[in-house]
């Protein structure tokens, strides 16, 4: 059974940094393309950063890029968020997610992936 599941989240102060853990099962991250997504109350899912299955780079939004990186861990199947100078802007509930490597070219939107995770919540107070 594939399964994601996200840790990590929690309150903290605007300036301050989290780093979320996201840990799969049933498959393996080596090959998949990841993403890291988010939803703030009343507003949509957008995409925050992402790996590509293609030569593993990476993808930031542009309202987290220079504050957050994505990596992973493959020897433990892992995938990590570190977000840095939090914002209260930052405040959402955020996801990973996987998707099949190769089967969508290279459109990351968020209808193309395959498996996510429950969540995980990130409040960011001024």
């Amino acid at each position: 059974e594939v399964q994601l599941v996200e840790s990590g989240g929690g309150s903290v102060q605007a300036g301050g940094s989290l780093r979320l853990s996201c840990a799969a099962s049933g498959f393996s991250f080596a090959n998949y393309a990841i993403g890291w997504f988010r939803q703030a109350p009343g507003k949509e899912r957008e995409r925050v950063a992402c790996i590509s299955e293609y030569d593993r780079g990476t993808y930031y939004a542009d309202s987290v890029k220079g504050r957050f990186t994505v990596s992973s861990d493959n020897a433990k199947n892992t995938v990590f968020l570190q977000m840095n100078s939090l914002k209260p802007e930052d405040t959402a509930v955020y996801y990973c997610a996987a998707r099949r490597p190769y089967y969508y070219g290279t459109d990351y939107a968020e209808k193309n992936y395959d498996y996510w995770g429950q969540g995980t919540q990130v409040t960011v107070s001024s």
